[in-house]
């Protein structure tokens, strides 16, 4: 007579829903126990849900989506593999109803002249820039070939802006960071992973232990040599803070500020000469 399985077993097939539980608590660093109390379930209730022998409600899989501190996007995801309709929007940035977003926008990129600003999406591709990013780029030369300009590629590509950066090598490694551990907290996003192996593929691009190995200072300059004129500046990055749509919630604003009265000068000159 063939042996029956154990009740408490596996299913042969791990159900969707349970899989990506799993992966997110194990990417949070979360117990079954601490996910729990965190979403006011029981340890029980959750270990059924991961191997397929409950299905969660509706409700239960948004607090779960919750406690895990999940992005739009992948509680979509979560909402779908429990079997439900996503709620969060995935608009492009020109729907009618983000027009109210996009004036935000364009405020915040306004407000900032003559200094640069800029709006990059979840794959750091350009998508909106003021007159004073406008007018540092053209003196930068950039590249004007076909389709958007990704940021991170630009700094890392030798026909970019990486030969007026005149601390690249600094520069780049705290980027890259930078985008690893977006790809972290967004569950090792594929897009930012696919952007991390192709810009690290360029040549004499650090590897993440020299960046760690070298202190690094409270304020990162970026240092431009643009036209025989040293300029030096620190950014500051805004998000929606109360976004409901996935593209809203990716949506990086990233404002250069001049790190010294030279700067500030050198930037009010290249507006006045438009």
């Amino acid at each position: 007579m063939p042996a029956t399985a154990p009740a408490h077993s596996k299913p042969a097939t791990e159900p969707p829903f349970g899989a990506m539980l799993r992966r997110w608590r194990g990417l949070r660093g979360m117990s079954q126990l601490g996910l729990a109390l965190e979403a006011e379930t029981s340890a029980r209730h959750l270990s059924f849900l991961e191997t397929g022998r409950a299905r969660p409600s509706r409700e239960m899989a948004l607090r779960l989506a919750e406690s895990l501190d999940l992005p739009l996007r992948e509680r979509n995801a979560m909402l779908v593999a429990a079997g439900f309709a996503p709620i969060y929007g995935n608009r492009p940035l020109d729907d009618a109803d983000l027009s109210q977003a996009r004036r935000a926008l364009d405020f915040i990129l306004e407000r900032h002249d003559p200094f640069p600003a800029l709006v990059a999406d979840r794959g750091w591709n350009l998508v909106m820039a003021n007159r004073g990013a406008v007018a540092m780029m053209g003196r930068l030369g950039l590249p004007k070939g076909p389709g958007p300009l990704n940021i991170i590629k630009l700094l890392v590509d030798p026909e970019g802006i990486r030969p007026a950066l005149v601390n690249w090598a600094e520069t780049v490694g705290h980027m890259l960071s930078r985008v690893a551990a977006e790809a972290r907290a967004r569950g090792d996003d594929p897009v930012l992973s696919r952007l991390l192996a192709e810009a690290r593929a360029f040549p004499d691009v650090p590897a993440r232990e020299q960046v760690d190995a070298v202190p690094q200072p409270p304020l990162l300059e970026l240092i431009y040599e643009i036209d025989g004129q040293r300029t030096r500046w620190f950014s500051t990055v805004t998000s929606f803070g109360t976004a409901c749509d996935a593209t809203l919630q990716d949506l990086k604003i990233e404002a250069f500020h001049p790190a010294d009265a030279a700067t500030e000068a050198v930037a009010r000159s290249w507006a006045a000469a438009g």
